[in-house]
């Protein structure tokens, strides 16, 4: 068991992807300083959780987050008028959530954490998937007419990259993190793109494409 500080979000963070973050809240002031300060003797990480209801945690504490969470490294920092800061991050590992430190004094909430193993699956079953997966965001992709996307050529970051090139939203998005393997999460997005191919086609319209959006705290 470990211990990382924690941003809860509306939102679910994937490895692989960039978070930016638009900083202003005295208490994530403090962790990001904390994050700085602290760089020249550990990488500066905390976890990003996605809340279950509202917008904030308030008293109900780890109840109130998704039980599995996206570890994300400050990459860039740029200070702005007013306490207020610009930051971008890019998730690295995931975790499950335990519990809240209770020894924690920093006025932001610091989360018990274990480090999730990434298992693979079946090496035949993972690559074939992975080939559908890329097939099908592709076509997803030319039937908005946006521009053929960049794919991760690695298998297990291809799993979490379904979010890049099609909206879904915060469940579907939380289910893919907590999958247990990249074979089950391909197999899941899988699913999902061809739903959205499936709305795209029957609609004829589709949600605008997913850019990362500008956090605020």
């Amino acid at each position: 068991m470990a211990t990382l500080p924690l941003f809860p979000l509306g939102t679910v963070l994937m490895p692989g992807a960039q978070l930016p973050l638009q900083i202003f809240e005295p208490r994530y002031v403090a962790l990001l300083r904390d994050l700085l300060a602290g760089q020249d003797e550990r990488s500066p990480l905390f976890g990003v959780v996605a809340i279950r209801e509202g917008y904030e945690v308030g008293d109900d504490g780890v109840r109130a987050l998704h039980p599995v969470g996206c570890a994300a490294l400050l990459t860039q920092a740029a200070a702005l008028e007013g306490e207020r800061f610009l930051v971008v991050s890019v998730g690295t590992d995931r975790f499950r959530l335990d519990g809240i430190d209770p020894a924690a004094t920093t006025p932001y909430v610091t989360g018990d954490v274990t480090w999730l193993d990434e298992p693979e699956g079946d090496d035949l079953r993972v690559t074939a998937l992975a080939e559908r997966v890329r097939e099908q965001l592709l076509a997803f992709a030319a039937l908005l007419g946006q521009d053929e996307p960049e794919l991760p050529e690695d298998n297990r970051l291809l799993s979490y990259a379904v979010p890049q090139v099609v909206s879904l939203d915060l469940p579907d998005r939380q289910s893919l993190l907590e999958s247990t393997d990249t074979e089950s999460r391909l197999r899941l997005g899988l699913a999902l793109v061809r739903r959205e191919c499936e709305f795209a086609t029957a609609l004829g319209a589709v949600s605008p494409p997913p850019h990362p959006p500008m956090n605020l705290n």
